[in-house]
């Protein structure tokens, strides 16, 4: 049986990822729901004409009966963030869409992995969790995965090295808590502590890193392109096609998603980025990761926020 992976909403990041499993050839079927049906029927006719180039074999919109025997399902619905709007700001609204539609595709996809990308991404990663019935390990948000990509990018531009040769994660919420932990950061292999230990012993190898500035280039990316060109659809449409891909080909890639906490770092009934294995199953475990008391405490914060916008919201 081939691969075949259901996106719902054809927006800009829905119809983004769409196209971008179809160019990587990541699925073998792609199925695309929107309550826009022109719209998504447009979208995806102008990705079924590039076809020949590609591998999928199929891409066609449809209603929730054609998401079964998805192996994938990613929800990208939602009132998307306008500029100077944060992430929270959006909650109650998309967590009435997204309870519209759990009930209505999970009736024909029950196996399927969800994938949640539409923001606050943790917000609806734990309302998915509570509220649809779907096993835990079978539900992640796309969480800080994006964040973590533009801090490698930045990082290498600093060193002047390729990002491949970085480790780095942006942690907690995908939003203003969010925090870098310094202490994972590596340099091909070589933890940013020991690293800097070297270069004092063998001298300025390279320069200098403006802590600060790096984390406010990481916190503010997403608000910097949304008031340039009105939406981020690029970055994190790459980002979800290759988490499709570690899943797909069961590569077992550790990544910084969205997941429900059990006390890990003492936090809690919440869902927060974490670096977490996925395989074929989805969730095969969360990657026991040595935090120092400040960056435990900064995760404990990020889960606090949340909960505080948890608490205030209508489920």
């Amino acid at each position: 049986m081939g691969k075949k992976v259901t996106v719902i909403g054809a927006g800009s990041v829905g119809a983004t990822i769409a196209y971008t499993l179809a160019v990587k050839n990541i699925a073998d079927e792609i199925v695309m729901i929107d309550i826009n049906e022109n719209k998504v029927l447009g979208e995806a006719l102008d990705i079924r004409q590039a076809l020949p180039f590609c591998k999928t074999s199929s891409v066609y919109a449809g209603g929730y009966a054609e998401a079964k025997d998805s192996d994938i399902v990613i929800i990208t619905s939602g009132l998307p963030r306008k500029a100077g709007q944060t992430r929270l700001e959006l909650a109650q609204v998309n967590v009435d869409i997204l309870k519209s539609i759990i009930p209505r595709v999970t009736k024909y996809a029950p196996d399927a992995i969800y994938i949640l990308v539409a923001n606050p991404v943790d917000i609806l990663t734990y309302t998915f969790v509570k509220y649809s019935g779907i096993p835990e390990n079978h539900v992640f948000g796309s969480g800080t995965m994006l964040d973590s990509l533009r801090l490698r990018s930045r990082l290498a531009e600093y060193y002047n090295v390729d990002s491949t040769y970085i480790n780095a994660y942006m942690l907690g919420e995908h939003g203003d808590s969010m925090f870098l932990p310094w202490s994972l950061v590596q340099l091909n292999g070589s933890g940013k502590r020991i690293y800097e230990e070297q270069r004092q012993k063998f001298g300025n190898m390279l320069p200098d890193i403006d802590r600060a500035a790096i984390e406010k280039y990481v916190r503010t990316s997403g608000g910097r392109v949304i008031s340039r060109k009105g939406a981020t659809f690029y970055a994190v449409s790459l980002a979800v096609s290759h988490l499709c891909e570690c899943i797909l080909d069961n590569v077992g890639c550790v990544q910084p998603v969205s997941v429900m906490m059990h006390g890990e770092h003492g936090v809690s009934d919440v869902c927060l980025s974490y670096p977490t294995m996925l395989n074929s199953d989805g969730i095969f475990a969360k990657v026991p990761t040595p935090l120092t008391p400040e960056e435990e405490e900064a995760l404990r914060r990020s889960g606090d926020a949340l909960k505080t916008v948890i608490s205030g919201l209508a489920f």
